[in-house]
């Protein structure tokens, strides 16, 4: 695993021991990030579930100007910091060590803006994902959502996330090989092509 592009470009990355983390691959995270490239620039990018924070680090290496790294197991905690401090980030970041659900429910009122949100949770967790895509489809959520931020979840390619969640809008899917990466907007001000 590596990073793939930017200030970072072909560094490499841990990740964390053990089975239950599934990091993105380096050819989905490419894909994802040349869909992308545009709007990185001084983004600000929350990678929930963040694993092994390679999607996170890929942000930053792209010039996004600041990453939350959401992740609340301990192995995978662990190699989020060892590969910051592997590429010397210093700032730019702030790692939540809670679950996603905590720390959603403290962002807004700290008045966290994101223009980019990724989420990666495991796979066979799919209440993790209806929950979350569901607080960013609430009145709640869409406070921490900019104008036209993206809410970007990777899945299993065999599944299917749902055309509209509250006021979420499907604009886009992408598959490679078992993965998948589904596009969400608030109603239609952002459309992905």
């Amino acid at each position: 695993m590596r990073v793939i592009a930017g200030v970072y470009r072909s560094r490499p990355l841990v990740a964390p021991s053990g089975m239950e983390t599934r990091p993105t691959s380096d050819r989905l995270r490419e894909t994802l990030f040349n869909i992308l490239a545009s709007r990185m620039g001084g983004c600000h990018f929350l990678d929930l579930y963040a694993g092994s924070g390679a999607v996170g680090i890929e942000a930053i290496s792209r010039g996004a100007e600041h990453v939350w790294f959401v992740e609340n197991r301990a192995a995978a905690i662990k190699a989020i910091r060892a590969n910051l401090m592997s590429l010397n980030i210093l700032d730019g970041y702030t790692l939540e060590t809670h679950s996603a659900a905590a720390v959603l429910e403290r962002m807004p009122r700290q008045g966290a803006i994101a223009d980019i949100v990724f989420l990666d949770p495991p796979y066979e967790a799919e209440t993790e994902y209806l929950q979350t895509l569901e607080f960013f489809g609430s009145a709640r959520g869409a406070t921490m959502l900019a104008a036209d931020a993206l809410v970007i979840a990777e899945h299993s390619s065999r599944t299917s996330l749902p055309e509209q969640i509250a006021s979420l809008e499907k604009t886009r899917v992408v598959k490679q090989g078992d993965a998948a990466l589904s596009f969400f907007a608030a109603g239609a001000l952002s459309q992905v092509k």
